[in-house]
């Protein structure tokens, strides 16, 4: 089969660091152009926006959308209404109604859409599935803390409103534990503390619960400095299993039985390939629908103001 015409649109630091590479070293994909307003991707064509390149690159095939999920909207509506596929990089939207209108659009024309979530593709997390379908939990936390000033220097988009503020990382977080728990969540309680200054939350503490009243908890943060946090442990009755380094390690009774090295955007444009090729979608918002329970139930501290 011939390989599929991608374009990526969005130019940044995660396109250099994980989608060029993933691409790259996948047969199923010819990258053939790209659109950004400020980046370009050396030996192809460039456009300043992605309504240009559609016009000029007919032989696209699948669009692969990178930029800040409050403008991811619009493009993907382009790139369906092209008659193209569409991956959309996390989260999938700025919100729940605009991905719902996605899917619908993409189910009408026969067209892939695959909501991207690369953290559950981390090394470990399959292990930590299996291992929990196994035992009985008893609880659940959550500790997702890092240090903002150098994951998301001076992106100011994403203080913005939609721009999820410490839910960017933490929704990480809920896209594992939404894989690997036997059974759906729901948020009971949160408290969203918000920079004076910004429109957007810097930490969250959520409470979940689920049908049969599991106690999970959350904390995020991003205020923390030194080594950082992306941890997941649950205390069950074959023992403590904690599932670490963003779910790259899994250990039970502190003795890693579990880990191997990253491969999580590698395994997304894997299977993006698949549902193309089988003309279906991929399309679970079960993080995000979280992150808006959070924000819906969530009450409202303020606190100090933050200057990058």
């Amino acid at each position: 089969m011939a390989p599929i015409k991608i374009a990526l649109v969005g130019i940044g630091k995660i396109v250099r660091d994980q989608h060029l590479p993933a691409i790259a070293k996948n047969n199923d994909y010819q990258l053939i152009a790209a659109a950004s307003r400020h980046g370009t991707v050396d030996g192809i064509d460039n456009f300043k926006s992605i309504e240009a390149m559609l016009e000029a690159v007919p032989a696209i095939e699948a669009v692969s959308l990178c930029m800040p999920p409050q403008y991811r909207y619009e493009a993907a509506r382009a790139a369906l209404d092209a008659g193209k596929h569409v991956f959309l990089e996390k989260p999938p939207g700025a919100t729940l109604s605009e991905v719902a209108d996605l899917e619908a659009l993409a189910a009408s024309k026969g067209l892939s859409l695959f909501a991207s979530w690369h953290s559950r593709y981390a090394p470990a997390v399959e292990a930590a599935r299996s291992f929990l379908a196994a035992t009985t939990i008893e609880d659940v936390k959550i500790i997702w803390k890092e240090d903002v000033r150098h994951w998301h220097p001076n992106q100011e988009w994403i203080w913005a409103a939609g721009g999820l503020g410490i839910f960017d990382p933490g929704i990480n977080a809920l896209s594992i534990v939404t894989h690997i728990l036997p059974r759906p969540l729901f948020v009971t309680s949160a408290i969203l503390e918000f920079p004076e200054n910004r429109d957007a939350p810097i930490a969250a503490n959520i409470t979940f619960t689920d049908g049969l009243k599991l106690p999970v908890s959350a904390e995020f943060d991003w205020r923390q400095t030194g080594k950082q946090s992306w941890d997941i442990v649950a205390r069950t009755a074959a023992g403590e299993m904690v599932l670490s380094e963003g779910g790259a390690k899994l250990a039970v009774d502190g003795k890693i039985v579990h880990q191997e090295p990253e491969q999580e955007y590698p395994m997304l444009y894997r299977r993006f390939a698949e549902i193309v090729k089988a003309g279906t979608s991929d399309v679970d918002l079960a993080p995000l629908r979280h992150v808006a329970d959070a924000f819906m139930l969530g009450k409202r501290k303020f606190v100090d103001a933050f200057h990058d």
